[in-house]
């Protein structure tokens, strides 16, 4: 992954529009500056293929005003509409240093259909572990960043924001990255046994494996 945290955030927007993830300038996503109270959050109206390093807005994330970092006068951008929730859910969780907000399809259709995403791999359990999801508010407001921050609070990081879209965190920017291919992988597994009627038949990683796994090294999944 390239050095600078808005070069990663970059590979990972054009990534996520190449994959279906996410559509135009649907989506967002932030880092955590290091040692600052800070963060770079993707501008209103960015397209994610379309990202550079001047894409960006920093934002304190203690009061959301613009924030300069290190010797850079804060970027003269508006910050993605949705900067309550990223900032809501750095104030929550101080162990997240990347947010991913996107829009992915299969994610939200199953959502809309009232089933929830199985955890049907060794992968899923250990990127995912678990996905919930938050009743719907409307996207923007700070009432959808509040209830989120509120339910992943207890350590959740892949979260299905009610017709809306999907939240992941995680500590580096290339973990959130995977968990957001991992997440639609296994909506799309689980829509897939859903148009086969074999909903009922698909098996789920057991319960009482899925802590272990989710903190096994690296070394015992794929990656």
């Amino acid at each position: 992954m390239p050095g600078d945290l808005r070069d990663q955030l970059a590979h990972v927007g054009y990534d996520v529009v190449q994959a279906g993830l996410v559509c135009g300038s649907g989506g967002n996503l932030s880092a955590r500056i290091p040692d600052e109270d800070a963060c770079w959050v993707t501008a209103s109206g960015a397209w994610l293929d379309r990202l550079s390093r001047t894409s960006f807005a920093s934002v304190r994330i203690s009061d959301g005003a613009p924030a300069s970092v290190g010797t850079l006068p804060a970027p003269r951008l508006t910050p993605t509409s949705e900067i309550a929730l990223h900032l809501a859910l750095y104030r929550a969780r101080p162990d997240v240093n990347a947010v991913v907000h996107l829009h992915p399809q299969i994610a939200l259709l199953l959502d809309a259909l009232g089933e929830h995403i199985r955890i049907v791999t060794t992968d899923h359990a250990f990127y995912l572990k678990r996905v919930s999801t938050v009743p719907f508010r409307l996207p923007g407001s700070t009432e959808v960043a509040a209830l989120t921050a509120a339910m992943a609070a207890d350590g959740t990081d892949c979260l299905v924001l009610s017709q809306h879209g999907c939240v992941v965190l995680a500590d580096s920017v290339e973990l959130a990255h995977k968990r957001a291919r991992y997440l639609e992988e296994a909506a799309t597994l689980t829509y897939r046994a859903l148009t086969l009627g074999r909903l009922e038949n698909l098996r789920e990683v057991p319960e009482e494996f899925l802590d272990r796994l989710a903190t096994v090294g690296s070394s015992a999944v794929s990656v």
